[in-house]
């Protein structure tokens, strides 16, 4: 029986069994699991006969939840005398709608159990075999540890930076993640660092220069808007898990005004479950066909809005081309080299009517039929034609769409194409209508913050980092590559590099960027790798030296920033565990060892950093624009703090916001706060011209076309075509690899961290899911261990067997810590074992182009919930 149906008639699958029975398990406990620092484990006697309160005298405590899901809930814990004696979610208002609480997930819930977990990095350690001498780079991964002190670890560390620095040079070290040690290696001269988008897919650069702006997020309707869309379609999106907390709630509310949901996705994921959507299944990386074939539809019935089209876009048919007239077009995106784009004179027989139709100088590629369309992305011809009718007679009408379908090799076309359709039926702009990429913390909440935090006013003036600027700075798709054979491309021209020291502060770059098994090789080629954690994640595994740092929950406190409504006040929770120290005392530890004074790193601690953070917050006024400050704090405040600074009036109090923990803006239907994206160009587009080099939409945009073949990985046409994309659909029936990888976001983790979480992994196995007709042809059934290869690596998982997946599809949950066997098989399933190394576009990451080979697996498979925890010092 397929697991998605239910059990004993019940209507309860054993999926949600499982999870559901985890989740009440761990509430049941919560009062007697106490989580406490080593220091505070003491024994006491005590007297069973008299009844005790253990909760007497605690103290609910705002608790970081600071990871990258976008949710940024809130959380409490109940702290007495450093000790978390259990945590609960916002209590903080009534619930309602209009403004809801904001409550935590799974993840969020489980959070103390990274804190106080016994897989806590404890102490400074370096690798048994390391020495500057002889690094024995073979056994990163499989050496033993040492505990070394505090002050060994800082003069190692030290001495080996200051050897590599004078031998190889500052471009030699090569930073894949963190802020804090980096400002070290500025005062040494500068590093080498490593650029690309991951998460947005291919849609910054495209969105920017197609739309002219930068809130390719953010373009959407907010959540009470959203409420009077007719119809809203999630592309690709699946907040339930990716962004969770609110974003599906809200779309909640807007199934309840009336919004029919369609989900286009190759699996039935759980938003759309939630939202009983219509499921459209499509193969990974073929949405751009799918979207032609729609357009194709709505031409020829006549169903596009040709007044839209004439006065707010350019490149549609012949007699809207762009002009050559207008001023030079600059773009300098991130760090790196300004493009400037001067504008020439553009063929009119170019335009994307002739492409689409089939017409004109297009006439030999024929058009593009919903057949045509069908036989790429798998979808029913007469399905793309209901849908493209429904999409464009329903007004107003929303697209949101998830990074996942711009995750992809040569991945513009897609946002390209998802836009043009919009502008096609006159859907942007119109009564909240939009297409976006409504994704991490502006899932269903479309809109600029209206509260934000201020800075931390560090006044440290450093050397500016020269590398960015020049031929140095790597892609991610890139990377390993160029550690490994010392060469690399920037903006179309090879490079020597001489990469030597591989430095990761917080994150985990070696588990979640393309091609890993690649990037095990690339360390261990290196002299000197170091790690800063808080965990024995993959980047700690294959590193010389590892530094436990503290978590959120030992530090003085931050600010977080969740939803548009919303700014969270984390405060301290307990003192740092074992010997663990935050990133900064590390950095300015090393930055001593090398000579240089802690104010040359950080002229200011963390609580007046802190305090500076606080001070500078804004909330958006009653005009919906002046921002006004948040906080009123006094001269007591700022001397219970123990920092400097002015006493200044604001909306609430500190203390308010000390004891809530959040402030949330109110909101209600019609307000200032509403947002309406384009609102102004669509009421005057003469007068609000968008930035782009048009001044208008661009289904033409040169700009962009120029801009991909300046980086020099690939190219674009101008118009919104179809490509075939590297390693995707056709190439894998070519290849006869025919399975195509979908990397999605799991519920039991967010990106990799929270792999480590027993409860988590109990609660949510690492399943590769594989489509019912697919299993039964190679005899595979539910939790049969199976493996899945590419060129670039192999994965071992057990099946899930569904029919909510696409035919020919696998999807696998990406995060999951590396687990190499002794043939190189991750027994884990890191979906980067199977990524590719190729870098297109704009240098964006194609997780979602990934072709396989799948067969059953004739070993065993425990579940990873029973695996020993990678403890290094009990």
């Amino acid at each position: 029986m397929d697991r998605t149906d239910s059990i004993a008639g019940k209507g309860l699958s054993r999926r949600k069994f499982v999870a559901l029975s985890a989740g009440v398990a761990a509430l049941a406990g919560a009062s007697s699991l106490v989580a406490c620092s080593p220091q505070q484990q003491v024994t006491s006697k005590v007297d069973h006969k008299a009844p005790q309160d253990l909760e007497e005298g605690a103290t609910w405590v705002t608790a970081a939840c600071w990871h990258n899901c976008g949710g940024r809930c809130l959380n409490k814990a109940l702290v007495k005398d450093g000790v978390v004696l259990r945590q609960k979610t916002d209590d903080t208002r009534e619930d309602d709608p209009d403004n809801p609480q904001q409550r935590a997930c799974q993840r969020g819930r489980a959070q103390r159990m990274q804190v106080f977990g016994a897989d806590r990095l404890k102490y400074p350690m370096k690798r048994k075999n390391w020495s500057p001498e002889n690094p024995n780079g073979r056994l990163r991964g499989e050496d033993e540890w040492e505990r070394i002190s505090w002050d060994e670890a800082y003069e190692l560390v030290a001495t080996e930076i200051k050897r590599i620095y004078d031998t190889h040079g500052p471009e030699s070290v090569f930073v894949l993640g963190g802020s804090e040690l980096p400002r070290v290696f500025q005062l040494l001269g500068g590093y080498t660092p490593r650029w690309g988008q991951v998460s947005w897919g291919a849609w910054p650069d495209a969105y920017q220069m197609i739309m002219g702006s930068s809130g390719y997020i953010a373009d959407a309707p907010d959540r009470l808007t959203l409420r009077k869309q007719k119809l809203i379609i999630l592309w690709g999106a699946n907040p339930a898990n990716s962004s969770a907390g609110n974003p599906t709630y809200n779309y909640l509310q807007a199934k309840k005004a009336g919004a029919k949901f369609i989900c286009v996705d190759p699996r039935y994921n759980e938003t759309a479950e939630a939202l009983e959507a219509q499921w459209i299944p499509v193969r990974p990386s073929t949405d751009t066909a799918l979207i032609l074939g729609m357009i194709h539809h709505i031409i020829s019935e006549g169903l596009h809005d040709k007044e839209y089209l004439d006065m707010y876009t350019v490149g549609f048919d012949k007699d809207h081309m762009p002009a050559a007239d207008y001023a030079e077009y600059k773009y300098a995106p991130m760090e790196r080299n300004e493009f400037t784009y001067n504008a020439q004179q553009i063929d009119p027989s170019e335009n994307f009517y002739d492409y689409v139709m089939g017409e004109g100088i297009y006439a030999a590629d024929g058009p593009k039929t919903p057949e045509w369309a069908s036989e790429i992305c798998g979808v029913d011809a007469e399905l793309i034609k209901s849908f493209a009718r429904e999409y464009a007679t329903t007004k107003p009408a929303s697209i949101m769409a998830g990074g996942a379908p711009a995750r992809i090799n040569e991945g513009e076309c897609l946002p390209h194409a998802m836009l043009t359709l919009g502008m096609v039926c006159g859907q942007i702009g119109r009564d909240g209508g939009s297409v976006s990429a409504n994704m991490h913390n502006s899932a269903s909440n479309g809109g600029a913050a209206l509260v934000s935090g201020g800075g931390a006013g560090v006044g440290t003036k450093l050397p500016a980092n020269p590398f960015p600027q020049k031929q140095y700075a790597m892609n991610n798709g890139q990377m390993w590559n160029a550690v490994l054979n010392g060469i690399h491309d920037h903006y179309g021209e090879a490079y020597p590099v001489n990469i030597q020291m591989i430095y990761q502060g917080m994150g985990g770059a070696l588990n979640q960027r393309q091609a890993m098994t690649q990037g095990i090789e690339a360390h261990k080629k290196v002299e000197f790798v170091l790690c800063m954690n808080y965990v024995f994640n993959t980047s700690a595994k294959y590193s010389d030296v590892v530094l436990p740092v503290t978590t959120e929950w030992e530090r003085p406190g931050t600010l977080l920033t969740g939803n548009r409504d919303i700014l969270i006040y984390a405060q301290n929770v307990t003192s740092p565990m074992y010997e663990a120290k935050s990133d900064q005392e590390i950095a300015i530890g090393i930055a001593e060892k090398l000579g240089f004074a802690a104010a040359d790193v950080y002229d200011i601690d963390e609580t007046q950093q802190l305090f500076n953070k606080l001070k500078g917050c804004t909330v958006v006024g009653s005009d919906g624009a002046t921002k006004e400050p948040l906080l009123t704090i006094t001269a007591d405040d700022i001397a219970k703090m123990g920092v400097t600074g002015e006493a200044q009036e604001g909306k609430i109090t500190l203390a308010e916001f000390t004891e809530k923990g959040i402030y949330q803006v109110e909101r209600s239907d019609g307000d200032v706060y509403t947002n309406i994206p384009f609102a102004k160009f669509i009421a005057d587009p003469a007068a609000n011209p968008v930035k782009t080099a048009s001044g208008k939409f661009e289904i033409h945009c040169q700009s962009l076309s120029n801009y991909i073949s300046h980086v020099g990985f690939s190219t674009k046409d101008p118009l919104p075509k179809y490509e075939r994309i590297t390693e995707g659909y056709e190439d894998g029936v070519e290849n006869k690899r025919p399975y195509q990888l979908l990397t999605q976001h799991y519920q039991r983790r967010s990106h990799h961290v929270f792999d480590n979480v027993n409860w988590l992994r109990e609660a949510w196995p690492q399943e590769l899911w594989i489509n019912a007709d697919d299993a039964r042809a190679l005899g595979i059934s539910t939790d049969d261990p199976v493996k899945l290869s590419s060129p670039y690596g192999t994965v071992v998982r057990p099946a899930f067997v569904t029919e909510r997946i696409m035919p020919k599809t696998i999807g696998l949950g990406e995060g999951a810590w590396a687990e190499l066997d002794d043939n190189g098989i991750d027994l884990a399933g890191a979906t980067n074992t199977l990524s590719s190394p190729v870098p297109t576009g704009q240098g964006h990451t194609g997780f979602n182009s990934n072709n396989c080979l799948i067969e059953k697996y004739n070993g065993t498979l425990d579940p990873d919930c029973e695996w020993p925890q990678r403890i290094i010092f009990e």
